[in-house]
């Protein structure tokens, strides 16, 4: 585990070590990279599943050089891209399969995918039920999936 991490420790939450995978993608691709990814790794944290991030879009940019299998170009052009965001409790050989999917599914020649150690949090079922601060325990907000009110 990260060294950072290894001295906490609470009866309220666990904590895991895997990696965070960022992926820079145009937004009309993000959906098909998202399913491969979810066709190898349900994407689990505690009592959930499918659990993603996508930014707003942005701007990528990038020059081509002359091996690449665009045209070379003189100036970097842009993209507008998400940024895909996940968490896999997997570290080195064990992406192995993720990192294939991701590469089949995005258009790119060179996708930009980031692999970062990292630590999460995760709850201990059944506690904290009664706090006021949780959704459940208040009147619904708008950010509350309706299926959930």
């Amino acid at each position: 585990m990260l060294e950072t991490f290894k001295t906490i420790q609470s009866g309220r939450f666990s904590i895991e070590q895997g990696t965070r995978v960022l992926i820079q993608v145009p937004q009309e691709a993000a959906e098909q990279v998202l399913q491969e990814i979810l066709a190898q790794e349900p994407l689990h944290w505690g009592d959930y599943d499918q659990v993603a991030y996508t930014t707003m879009p942005g701007v990528q940019q990038f020059r081509a050089l002359p091996q690449a299998r665009n045209r070379a170009t003189d100036m970097a052009v842009e993209v507008f891209c998400v940024e895909l965001q996940i968490f896999v409790p997997k570290q080195g050989r064990a992406l192995e399969p993720l990192l294939r999917a991701i590469y089949h599914a995005h258009p790119y020649e060179e996708p930009v995918i980031q692999l970062v150690p990292a630590a999460r949090s995760l709850h201990r079922r059944g506690q904290d039920e009664a706090n006021p601060n949780r959704f459940w325990n208040q009147e619904p907000a708008d950010w509350v999936p309706r299926a959930h009110r």
